[in-house]
């Protein structure tokens, strides 16, 4: 497939570090993949190939990338990378896995992509129970009509974030000291991390 001519300008833009990283990047996935498609998206170069991306690469100031779109598929997780792309910052073709390795992902990504291999599904977060107020909290609120209308339209959120506030001081006096301060807030109409939300 034919080269497209703003990939050979992105990497004539690059960092002189980036440049060679790129091209040998680029030359192994048409050596893997004869068919793949170049194009840019998001500003980047990226390969795609059976009508869905395979993987993107891209300059920095101080590091290069390479990545596949079902990098867990590909590379597996292992340990957490630094930076964005498959195999982390990199910064020397010395950083890159040996071409021998490279390749075998990249004809494992390609294996994915023309068998029409989903990437794995996103794990759902499981939905918290609601927050049970404590005791001393309940009957404070009881006591103050505008705190107990704010905490009773908050969001289960907004009414975690108090509880667990409170419940989490280690002494009594401390406890008590953020109870009063809660509804203090509260009867205010403040959220517990008001000082941080924009305005």
């Amino acid at each position: 497939m034919a080269r497209d001519p703003r990939v050979d300008a992105y990497i004539e833009r690059a960092a002189p570090f980036a440049q060679p990283i790129l091209a040998h990047v680029r030359a192994l996935v048409h050596q893997a993949c004869p068919r793949v498609e170049e194009s840019i998206k998001w500003g980047m170069p990226h390969f795609s190939h059976a009508g869905a991306i395979l993987c993107g690469m891209a300059g920095f100031k101080r590091h290069a990338a390479f990545g596949f779109r079902k990098h867990a598929q590909v590379v597996g997780e292992g340990e957490p990378r630094e930076g964005m792309g498959s195999y982390g910052k990199i910064a020397s073709l010395a950083d890159l896995p040996p071409d021998r390795v490279l390749l075998a992902h990249i004809r494992r990504a390609v294996a994915l992509n023309e068998d029409g291999g989903k990437a794995p599904a996103v794990r759902k977060a499981v939905a918290k129970p609601p927050p049970q107020a404590p005791a001393d909290l309940v009957a404070a609120l009881a006591q103050h009509p505008a705190a107990q209308a704010t905490f009773d339209a908050f969001p289960p959120g907004c009414r975690r974030e108090y509880i667990e506030w409170i419940v989490e001081a280690r002494r009594p006096e401390t406890r008590a000291k953020r109870l009063a301060q809660a509804l203090e807030w509260m009867g205010a109409g403040k959220r517990r991390n008001w000082k941080y939300e924009r305005c």
